[in-house]
């Protein structure tokens, strides 16, 4: 039976505008000198792919539409793939360095997945400064969360130089065709008497947890009506409470532009740990930490520090959580504070690691899965709708943060692509007009940690400034666990 996109997922492509955007991507830098001629080609990309297909079942996947929007599309798997559209190479002017590069990655960053074809795109980058190249690659978030988007590009990925042959299964499943119009009504229907008894498991699930809501977490009162209700549920004592987060404006809150900067680069692991087991926090600590002091010091050089601590969105993940096993993505989106208020780094470090505690005491307690009975509830036919009409209320009113921080651990082996050696691996993820002008993402790539800052163009013009700032944030707390 055709997989259908998940309530969930399908938000990811209800938010989508001219200017919303919903892939994540990821820059792979690559040192081809180890391949026959110091080159790497298209070719050898594709010849790569074709024989890696199986092991990234988002490639094949495309969007089977229901009828007048009745119900959330469907996947079908493409039995042949085309390369020849998908797989892609240009060249940088000379000099062919970071910063051009970061300005060709910010446009093809800003251009919208075709969604009649598999929703995914590979750009093989020459010209690279040193006889580098680059891949970047971009898939769309309905397809991939944060940690499958990682699987995909380990599918194209060895820890030796010779790639390993892998061919597929003999007996391997048959690709899946999307559905006809009649099953897709009889199931659409079958989801409209379900939506009742959605609507309230996620009544059930959600009024305890008011207080992480976005948007409604603003709320005056949200709080004190979910400690009222875990009290009643006899919960009060397992879910600890949440501090009101005010999201402030700040220069990069509001409706974002269709055009986007980008910024890159590593900072060393050990360093962080360092500073890690210094101070007796976790690595993801610090590296929160090191934002708040980024973002802290941009913002004070434009005279627009807020009196209250920013308000981030976390990725987390809940493997396992989806109600039926099936959905792409698995990862749940909670809220902190994060204290650019705070002068003292180390108090700042400190009130990190408070504020990233009491989420783990939280999801520990009970994990939010909220926002999937959200989803469920919602009839698929107005879903589009209120996705959008509550994205342009929320950007023009009270935004739900002010900017998305994600930390993904990754390999500390050294990785290749067709034998060329993998130098450095930089996320990057997504922008809107609720969740503010700027994402920072992060992976952890064989001792190093690859930064990738996106931003809106106007709104954050120097956004290299903030990769400056995040190494004088490292070199102030070593300094300090010294």
């Amino acid at each position: 039976m055709a997989q259908q996109v998940s309530a969930f997922d399908a938000q990811f492509l209800n938010i989508e505008t001219a200017t919303n955007l919903a892939h994540i991507a990821a820059l792979t830098i690559l040192d081809p000198s180890g391949r026959p001629g110091s080159t790497l080609t298209r070719d050898d990309l594709i010849a790569l792919l074709r024989r890696r297909l199986h092991l990234a079942p988002p490639l094949r996947r495309r969007l089977v539409q229901v009828p007048f929007g009745l119900d959330h599309p469907y996947w079908a798997e493409d039995r042949e793939v085309d390369f020849d559209y998908h797989v892609r190479d240009l060249a940088l002017p000379p000099p062919g360095d970071d910063h051009k590069l970061a300005e060709q990655i910010a446009r093809l960053h800003g251009a919208r997945l075709d969604r009649g074809r598999p929703l995914w795109e590979i750009y093989l980058i020459h010209g690279l400064a040193e006889g580098r190249v680059a891949i970047y690659t971009k898939v769309h978030h309905a397809a991939v969360d944060g940690v499958t988007g990682a699987e995909v590009l380990a599918a194209l990925m060895d820890f030796e130089p010779e790639p390993a042959d892998q061919p597929p299964p003999e007996d391997g499943d048959e690709p899946q065709e999307g559905p006809d119009a009649v099953e897709m009504f009889v199931r659409c229907l079958a989801r409209v008497l379900d939506n009742p008894f959605a609507l309230l498991r996620f009544v059930a699930e959600a009024m305890p947890r008011l207080d992480e809501v976005p948007f409604v977490a603003q709320i005056p009162g949200a709080g004190l009506v979910s400690r009222l209700v875990r009290s009643i549920g006899g919960t009060a004592e397992s879910l600890p409470d949440l501090p009101r987060m005010v999201v402030p404006r700040t220069p990069f809150s509001g409706p974002i532009s269709r055009h986007r900067r980008f910024a890159f680069g590593q900072l060393p692991l050990d360093e962080v740990k360092r500073v890690k087991n210094a101070f007796g926090v976790t690595v993801n600590d610090v590296v929160m930490a090191m934002c708040a002091t980024a973002l802290r010091r941009w913002l004070v050089k434009r005279d627009e520090l807020p009196r209250q601590p920013l308000v981030a969105g976390i990725p987390v993940s809940t493997r396992g959580q989806a109600p039926n096993g099936s959905a792409a993505n698995e990862v749940m989106l909670t809220m902190t504070t994060l204290p650019t208020d705070v002068a003292d780094p180390r108090d700042r470090l400190l009130s990190v690691n408070r504020s990233m505690r009491l989420i783990k005491e939280r999801l520990a307690a009970a994990p939010a899965t909220w926002l999937l009975e959200f989803s469920q509830a919602m009839p698929a036919a107005l879903s589009a709708l209120a996705a959008r009409s509550a994205f342009r209320l929320a950007s023009r009113t009270a935004p739900a943060m002010n900017l998305m921080i994600s930390n993904v651990p990754g390999p500390q082996t050294p990785l290749y692509v067709c034998g060329a050696r993998v130098t450095a691996l930089y996320p990057m993820s997504v922008i809107t007009d609720v969740s503010g002008g700027i994402n920072i993402t992060v992976f952890s790539y064989d001792g190093r940690l690859g930064f990738g800052i996106v931003s809106d163009r106007d709104m954050v013009p120097d956004v290299w400034d903030l990769i400056d700032y995040l190494w004088d944030s490292l070199a102030e707390y070593a300094a300090l666990a010294s």
